[in-house]
């Protein structure tokens, strides 16, 4: 399944830069109004006109393979297996539980840990936390 993400990834990669390459190689509309009167731009590789069907079908034909990759990726990009509970349920319970630490100070870098180690309260539950009135 790696080999195959990593070839989608690479053709996707190869056709949008040939795409932006063609794009960039081709003329705009305007651009026939200056060799009409002239300017020597009609003097191309492919001849006047020419080019405007080849690399337009090229152009499109990079842009179809472009999009079904990008499909094709997001498609295996979904595919992960089924899971009960929410992202966050999970982080809580395979969250490692650190026993002995001396608290937040010890993360510090080039700071000593307290003398005594710092006590906290206990977690309350949802009903303690309510203020009464």
């Amino acid at each position: 399944m790696s080999l195959v993400l990593t070839i989608l990834l690479a053709v996707q990669l190869l056709s949008a830069l040939a795409m932006i390459g063609l794009i960039l190689i081709q003329h705009g509309k305007g651009a026939d109004m200056g060799a009409a009167f002239g300017s020597g731009s009609s003097g191309s590789l492919f001849g006047a006109s020419g080019s405007a069907n080849f690399l337009s079908r090229t152009t499109a034909v990079l842009a179809s393979v472009f999009f079904v990759c990008t499909l094709a990726l997001a498609y295996f990009g979904n595919t992960r297996p089924a899971s009960t509970g929410s992202v966050l349920e999970r982080a809580a319970v395979t969250a490692p539980a650190a026993e002995g630490a001396a608290g937040p100070a010890t993360q510090i870098p080039g700071s000593q840990a307290p003398a005594e180690p710092v006590q906290t309260a206990p977690a309350a539950s949802g009903a303690a936390q309510i203020p009464a009135k």
